[in-house]
């Protein structure tokens, strides 16, 4: 029989964010076990952080971490940050001989594909942010005064246009060559979708996101 030890992770920042609350890790767990997990399957144990992800010490993940080793049960967890938000400790837990994890949200993916794209992400992250600080001093250039409401508008403004170019610019070495290669947008989605690269809200890719991906990567 499969067996599972279930972690989830949350901040009180992220509860009642859409994609990263306690329910939201809840149902994706669910529909993993109900349509991906071998049948029948028993669930040892689950555990729940509540911090930050960039939090060091997490209590419930060592101990679910701890039956895993002393059971040869599957960790699972609802998205591969959960775990960590470093490439570094993926890569540690990959390499963990007595550690299996499986991610509801890539039910297919395998260590290679899981290490890319924690890779990504990772680097996303920080382009995210270098991208945002530029942002925020071009604003300041043109003369916006800071503080107002009208500046923070601006400013989530300024910051959701540079997430969007980061994160076009994270596929941009997948979706360039398979454009010049003559392929079409429902190709190319198909293409991201098997190799389980996901959506910024961790959907699947359609032609109509692939042609606003390209467009905001030509214009850039």
């Amino acid at each position: 029989m499969q067996q599972y030890i279930i972690y989830k992770r949350v901040s009180t920042k992220e509860q009642g964010r859409s994609g990263l609350g306690l329910d939201a890790q809840e149902r994706d767990i669910e529909l993993f076990l109900e349509n991906f997990s071998p049948a029948p399957y028993e669930v040892l144990g689950i555990y729940a952080d509540v911090l930050s992800g960039a939090e060091n010490t997490r209590p419930e993940l060592d101990a679910a971490l701890a039956l895993a080793r002393e059971t040869g049960a599957t960790l699972l967890v609802s998205k591969l940050d959960r775990l960590s938000r470093k490439v570094s400790a993926i890569a540690a837990l990959m390499e963990d001989k007595k550690v299996a994890f499986r991610v509801a949200q890539m039910p297919n993916a395998d260590n290679f594909q899981l290490h890319i794209y924690a890779a990504l992400a990772e680097q996303e992250r920080a382009f995210i942010s270098a991208r945002t600080k530029a942002a925020l001093t071009e604003a300041k250039a043109r003369g916006a005064k800071l503080g107002g409401l009208r500046d923070k508008t601006m400013k989530r403004n300024d910051a959701v246009k540079a997430n969007a170019r980061a994160r076009a610019e994270k596929i941009a070495g997948l979706v360039i060559p398979l454009r010049d290669a003559g392929k079409s947008l429902r190709e190319i989605a198909e293409h991201l979708n098997t190799a389980g690269v996901q959506t910024a809200r961790g959907g699947r890719w359609q032609a109509s996101q692939i042609k606003r991906t390209l467009d905001r990567l030509d214009a850039a």
